[in-house]
């Protein structure tokens, strides 16, 4: 029978918890009841997630720098620069998405109607459905490990961890201003 906590079961980040209050008491572990729950989940949903987008042939990168575009709306066009910033990658990293992607028809490279020497990334109409229809399967494929919560608790939450990524994000703000 599994260990419980105020009438609840253990799960494993409450087990590493109590071996290290063990070894070393005057420790707050707090943040592993969150960041760290916070990493499990997301190791424990990756194999689905990237098991979806294989199945599109594609890999989580590739679907990323799709989804960019798609959700850019009409024309579905981008600067390589705007998508290697929004994508948070090298340029090196986006060109061998793009070249991968322009190779399956999914997106075609352009020249810039404002500037002859710039060039747009633009998704085809191929890539266009196949962004819309991955990006429905994973969201209906992540929305099943979601329904153990209701929709207020899935609201609240969602709430939290806005919350939290604001103040982590102005604590990384405030110590790269102090470097």
């Amino acid at each position: 029978m599994a260990d419980k906590i105020a009438g609840e079961e253990q799960d494993h980040v409450d087990r590493l918890r109590g071996q290290w209050a063990r070894e070393l008491p005057d420790l707050n572990t707090e943040p592993m009841a969150i960041l760290g729950r916070a990493m499990r989940i997301t190791n424990m949903v990756r194999p689905s997630i990237e098991a979806t987008f294989a199945g599109f042939d594609l890999d989580r990168g590739e679907f990323d720098v799709i989804a960019t575009l798609r959700r850019s709306g009409t024309p579905y066009r981008l600067t390589p620069t705007d998508m290697y910033t929004s994508l948070m990658i090298s340029s090196g990293g986006l060109t061998h998405r793009l070249d991968r992607l322009e190779k399956a028809g999914l997106i075609r490279r352009e020249k810039s109607p404002h500037d002859g020497r710039s060039m747009l990334v633009a998704l085809t109409d191929k890539g266009i459905a196949l962004a819309e229809e991955a990006f429905r399967t994973d969201m209906a494929s992540e929305l099943k490990f979601l329904d153990v919560l209701d929709a207020g608790e899935r609201k609240a939450l969602a709430g939290l961890l806005r919350k939290l990524i604001g103040g982590i994000q102005n604590k990384i703000a405030e110590s790269e201003g102090d470097a």
